[in-house]
């Protein structure tokens, strides 16, 4: 008696396992995106960075319609006009750029100068971190926004103005972070492991340090945006940020004071607007402090 032998099935071939960075990525990734707060907040951010990059399709900020002064929300308006008839819509989406770009690029130059210097005074400690701590304890007398109103005041008004007095305002929390980060990193074996190979402090700086000190920096960075955001607003409000007839949410607030009693929306939305965006970004850094924690189970 003879036995077929059927054809033995090959084994299918072991699909690749991603690099361990990736696979810690997407770990990472699931464990954020099951945060109901934090998403929210990241979903709002996208709503108002939308709103920012398709302004134009909101219809033109500068535009006055003398036929529609101080309008409710209507079909032709859907957030009403101001005292000047401009669509109050258009002028929260132009406003949405100012404030974000403002809170963004203050947020950079803080990082740019404060991380370098955090870096330096926490690796080589001695003269260095003595000058650079001082410095910083110098900043930290004045608070955030009382500095930056002080330094937009002597440097004039303009959004370029207001980038830099808020980036010298934020730059003490970066250097404190960075600071701290070092000091523990640089005792760590992996790093008396890189000396004993010979690496030079830069590379030991750039490959060992300040990668394992990302994590606490993007969480300062999403906490420093939005007191950017705000102080941005305040320094419209004052008169000390952008000049009309340039939308900014600080400006839409500053003019409708003046209408609170006719028109008090005009003051609700572009306040509405600097609150929703403040909160968001502090829920997302929330979401991303918890998700980055290493004592976090991974």
């Amino acid at each position: 008696m003879t036995v077929s032998s059927a054809p033995m099935a090959q084994p299918s071939a072991a699909l690749p396992n991603p690099p361990p960075r990736q696979r810690r990525g997407r770990r990472l990734l699931k464990r954020f995106l099951r945060m109901r707060l934090p998403v929210f907040g990241l979903v709002v951010l996208a709503l108002i960075g939308g709103l920012a990059i398709f302004a134009p399709l909101f219809g033109d900020a500068e535009t006055n319609d003398f036929g529609a002064l101080l309008q409710p929300p209507s079909a032709d308006h859907l957030l009403g006009t101001d005292d000047l008839g401009r669509d109050t819509l258009a002028r929260i989406a132009y406003g949405a750029r100012v404030s974000m770009q403002a809170g963004v690029l203050a947020t950079l130059l803080a990082m740019a100068i404060g991380v370098p210097l955090g870096l330096i005074a926490g690796y080589y400690r001695g003269w260095a971190d003595l000058v650079i701590s001082r410095l910083t304890d110098l900043l930290l007398a004045f608070p955030f926004l009382i500095l930056a109103v002080g330094l937009a005041a002597i440097l004039g008004p303009s959004l370029r103005n207001v980038v830099i007095a808020l980036g010298i305002s934020a730059l003490p929390s970066f250097i404190r972070v960075t600071r701290g980060e070092v000091l523990g990193l640089r005792e760590q074996d992996y790093v008396a492991g890189a000396v004993a190979d010979g690496a030079g402090d830069m590379r030991i700086l750039r490959r060992y340090i300040l990668p394992n000190a990302f994590s606490p920096l993007l969480v300062q960075a999403t906490v420093t945006v939005p007191q950017a955001i705000i102080g941005e607003s305040v320094l419209s409000f004052l008169g000390l940020g952008v000049q009309p007839p340039t939308p900014s949410w600080g400006t839409m607030l500053s003019a409708a004071q003046s209408f609170l009693a006719q028109a008090p929306l005009l003051a609700v939305f572009p306040g509405v607007a600097i609150a929703l965006a403040a909160l968001s970004f502090n829920l997302v850094g929330d979401g991303l402090r918890d998700v980055l924690d290493p004592k976090a189970v991974r």
